[in-house]
This record gives C-alpha cells, structure tokens and sequence, in this order.
C-alpha cells in the first residue's frame, strides 16, 4: 500500500465527482506486446483506490479510496455487490477484513479507525485519534487491530470486539508511518515509515524486539510477511524491495536479498502468493511487477494503468492478480498462463534459467544459471536461512553501501 498520495490535500472535503457505470472491460493486457495477459477493468470509485484484497475464497473483492467509500466487488460479474459509505468524511488509507470475512477493518485521513459488518454493510465502531491514520490492519485471529498514526508517529493497537485500546505507542518512528501489519502467528507487529527504518514490536513483551535503521535508502512505503511469518518484503521509493529473514535473523550478518531493476519508479506496494513463490509489487511507474521469489528476479511486468500502482493483492490459487491505481480504477490480471507469455519466457531465456528443485524445502525454483562455477541446490529462502551462506544469491547482488551495518541493528 502507498504511503503517500502525491499532490493535493488529502483532508480537502470537496463533494467527489459521481463514479462511471459500474461497467467491466475485458481486454489483452499490457503495452509490451510481449506480455499478453488478459485483464479486466472494474470502475466504480471515482478517486484514487488506496487498497484492494481478495475475500472469500477469490469470488470477491474488497476495495477502498479516496472518494471515502469501501466496496465489495463480485469478481466474475466485475461489480460492486455492497457498498460501505457515509461515514467516512476524508479519503480512506487502507481496508482490511477478518479471516472469515465477517468484519473490514477501516483507516482515514478523518482520524479514524471504524469496524463494519461484511454483510449489513452497517459500522460497528469508531476510534477516533489525534490525527492522520495511514494503515489499518487487523490480526489473523480477528481479536485486534493496528492502526499507524501521522500523530506522534504512533502506532496503537485496538482491541478489534470492545475497541478498547490495548496498546499505544508514542514515537514509534521518527516520521510518518506508511505500513504497519500483524505477522501471522499475531504476535508482532511490523512497521515502515518514511525514516527508512523498519520496527517489529512485540505484543506479549509489550516492546520493540527489532530495529533496522537505513534499511534502504528512501521512504519504505509498504511490508508484508510470508504466511508462514518467517520473511518479511519491504517495498521502497528506492525503487527496490528487500526481502528479510526475521525468523532466523540471518539478515544481521549478510544483509537481505535485494530485488531491482524491476521498477522505474517509487514502489508502493508488495504482496507475496500464499506459497510464497511469487511476490507481487506496484508502483509509481504505473506497472505491476511479478518476481520468482524463489530465484530473485522480475519474471513479467503488466502494463495498462492510466497512474500510480496504490496496492496488489494475488488470489489464493495464484491465478489473479489484482491491483488498484491513483487513476480511479481496480485491474483483475489472468497470469494461470503467465510463465507462458512471450515476455516471461525472454526474461528466463536472458538469464539462462531452468526449473530445479531445492534439495532442503523440495519446491520448485528457477535456476540461474549465471556462474557455472556456484553449485546453486537451493531457493533464495532456502539459503537466506542457511547459516552457512558466505554469498548474496544471485541475481541482483545487494550493493556493500545498502548492508545492514553492525552499529544500525537493535535487537
């Protein structure tokens, strides 16, 4: 999820102009000739779409936006089915929803946090805060949510049934907070800020566990974990994502792996597959890039958004991507056939690439075949947890000025 919105005021209270039909456009996608995926185009906001999710079972879609409404989209018909509004009076930052689907949890430039039934579309609760709130994220159990603050640079921790608050923490950054969100076991919660510094803080201990200060070298914008909780993807306006192994902390001594070259311009956003062999980023240039997480480059990039990438978000069965823009719209990309299209099969060809299995976790990897004198037997996470790698796998290599230097770790 972006952490800015570039220009305008996000607090101007200006009535938004009425939304185009709700009307779905089934197109061959992207500029690039090469990359022939079939898209569809879902109007129905009439601003800039902040955040976007799939919810049961990938046969909908939840979205949210500037225009300070949220809606529950039918995937297969590309129309709004619910419409949650009227109670938000500044843009919507971010939306998130409970597990089973029953609650969405809301955050606005209005200072506020509200909770909504899924199904009446009626609010349960509001918090209001001190000021701006920039993400919302409720746990994987439901029972509580995160909310970062531009007040204090705070972030506070609700109880997601009473919203009661059960923690808050004041300077938790040392600028806006961009992202905050639960890893999956709801026991920390990660943030990134435009201070480029990453933060996880415990839950049980009540406490900061983690500091990464530098962790890149402009406003890190969005995070996210693997489902298993044991890495974590930060997303950056240095144009590159780094994907972090916090189970192990092997990241203290040989730094994370570093993706680039995938984007032109500031990445807002990043979203890894439920297996985790694909990770998803958007961005400022207006593409969605799609990465082999499990080799460490940029397999396809989807063109066709008129502005900003805001979000992405892959379906359960990695079969749809699907990505909300500054330009008012939500794209639903068809990549079942992805690794097929032309341009995929020129970007493994270029990096003499064949399909191996990783001797540790047995999944399926794209070998880079880039120096035949490294034995490569493993996955990019396979050997991020290796306590006896000595080498940044290939490619991209992590430049020595973005490590993570001794003096800059906290733990």
């Amino acid at each position: 999820m972006a952490g800015a919105s570039g220009g305008g005021d996000p607090l101007a209270l200006e009535e938004p102009p009425q939304p185009r039909p709700s009307q779905p456009e089934s197109r061959l996608g992207g500029q690039d000739r090469l990359a022939q995926i079939h898209f569809k185009i879902l109007r129905g906001h009439c601003d800039t779409v902040s955040s976007c999710h799939f919810c049961f079972e990938d046969t909908k879609i939840l979205s949210c936006s500037y225009d300070r409404t949220v809606k529950l989209w039918d995937v297969e018909k590309g129309v709004p089915v619910q419409v949650f509004e009227e109670e938000h009076t500044a843009p919507i930052s971010e939306c998130s929803l409970t597990p089973d689907n029953k609650r969405v949890i809301t955050s606005s430039y209005d200072k506020t946090v509200k909770a909504w039934d899924m199904e009446t579309g009626k609010m349960l609760w509001t918090v209001d805060q001190e000021g701006l709130v920039t993400s919302c994220n409720i746990s994987c159990d439901g029972k509580y949510v995160v909310s970062g603050l531009d007040m204090e640079n705070a972030i506070c921790v609700t109880d997601a049934v009473n919203a009661t608050t059960v923690a808050y923490v004041q300077g938790h950054h040392r600028s806006t907070i961009t992202r905050c969100c639960f890893d999956p076991d709801n026991e920390r919660v990660s943030s990134v800020s435009s201070d480029k510094t990453i933060k996880l803080w415990d839950i049980i201990a009540q406490s900061t566990t983690i500091t990464i200060d530098e962790a890149h070298t402009n406003v890190i914008s969005d995070c996210c974990f693997t489902i298993d909780g044991h890495y974590l993807c930060t997303a950056s306006w240095d144009k590159t994502l780094k994907i972090w192994d916090i189970k192990t902390g092997e990241f203290r001594y040989h730094g994370p792996i570093c993706l680039n070259q995938g984007h032109e311009g500031s990445v807002s956003s990043c979203v890894f597959s439920k297996d985790a062999s694909l990770l998803v980023s958007g961005a400022y240039d207006k593409t969605i890039a799609l990465w082999d997480a499990g080799a460490g480059y940029k397999k396809l990039a989807l063109k066709g958004h008129g502005d900003w990438v805001m979000d992405v978000a892959v379906s359960n069965n990695k079969k749809w991507i699907l990505s909300s823009s500054k330009d008012a719209t939500l794209r639903l990309w068809n990549i079942e056939k992805a690794d097929h299209v032309p341009a995929a099969i020129e970007s493994r060809n270029t990096r003499c690439s064949k399909i191996a299995q990783c001797e540790e976790c047995e999944k399926p990897f794209s070998l880079l075949q880039c120096d035949d004198s490294e034995a490569v037997t493993k996955c990019v996470f396979c050997r991020l947890a290796s306590p006896s790698r000595n080498i940044l796998p290939l490619p991209p290599i992590v430049a020595p000025d973005l490590k993570i230097l001794p003096n800059r770790l906290f733990v």
